[in-house]
């Protein structure tokens, strides 16, 4: 089943709804103080490992606003916070959701953690991507071959004269390729380098085209963790859809529906905003 541009614009509003709703929640629970903080498997930072309760309450929400649209289009769902059932292998189309991402940011009561949900189909390819910021209210949403828009409004890439920015994990600070990194980018561009280095992935792709020209890359790497599924898939959407670059590390496609693993470690990302102004 293909699904047609007014059935995606219905879906479109109806992820638009569940993901406010949940920014909504965890805009108002970022103003209490936690009650729990949970660490749990599958990543190899902080990052990557804690959770709150203020995710599995966010998550609730979103689900049961998709529930109607699953039901009767027939959709998988892969969410962060509930087992895969593997349903988004045989179904034509899953929801793909990450209730609360920038979980440590949202801890700390720093920006960059925001819901974000897409639509993805069963080849791997995001139709919609919604991702919305609780710390300002500022929604981002992209239709497939729609273009991509902010707050309602049509969005285009606006670059700055002065400044270049990389947008990396906090954790990247201290890779041994960090300061190789930096010192790359500056021989390559005449501009600044700014650096943002607090916020999830979901967020950290935002302020690359929010911060133009940009890069926010994760290198390859043999583990598991540090980036899923529903890190990348709402983003990679908005960035299609915009005229930005959103692949693996290695110029490959994202593997957005991955049938071995969540994790897309194996390949990395890559996202550019626009390239520096004089070539590699």
């Amino acid at each position: 089943m293909k699904l047609s541009p007014d059935q995606l614009h219905e879906l479109t509003e109806i992820a638009i709804e569940a993901a406010s709703k949940a920014g909504v929640l965890i805009a108002n629970k970022s103003k209490e103080k936690l009650s729990h903080v949970n660490i749990k498997t599958g990543g190899d930072s902080l990052a990557s490992q804690v959770f709150t309760e203020v995710d599995l309450a966010s998550e609730k929400i979103i689900l049961e606003t998709l529930k109607p649209t699953i039901e009767k289009y027939n959709l998988a769902i892969l969410s962060e916070e509930t087992t895969d059932d593997g349903s988004r292998f045989v179904k034509d189309y899953f929801w793909c959701v990450d209730p609360l991402d920038g979980t440590l940011p949202f801890i700390e009561q720093t920006d960059g953690y925001s819901v974000s949900i897409a639509l993805v189909d069963m080849s791997g390819t995001a139709h919609i991507g919604v991702i919305y910021n609780p710390v300002d209210g500022t929604l981002y949403h992209a239709i497939k071959g729609e273009g991509a828009y902010k707050n309602y409004k049509k969005w285009t890439l606006s670059a700055s004269k002065q400044n270049y920015t990389l947008v990396c994990d906090r954790s990247f600070l201290k890779h041994p390729l960090y300061n190789k990194v930096v010192k790359e980018l500056k021989s390559n561009t005449s501009k600044k380098i700014t650096i943002i280095n607090h916020g999830g992935a979901a967020m950290n792709a935002m302020w690359v085209l929010e911060n133009t020209p940009g890069i926010y890359f994760k290198f390859p790497k043999a583990e598991s963790g540090g980036g899923s599924l529903w890190d990348y898939a709402a983003s990679s959407c908005i960035f299609n859809e915009i005229g930005a670059y959103a692949m693996s590390y290695n110029g490959e496609p994202l593997d957005l529906n991955r049938k071995d693993s969540s994790f897309m470690n194996h390949k990395g990302i890559r996202y550019v905003s626009e390239i520096p102004d004089r070539p590699h």
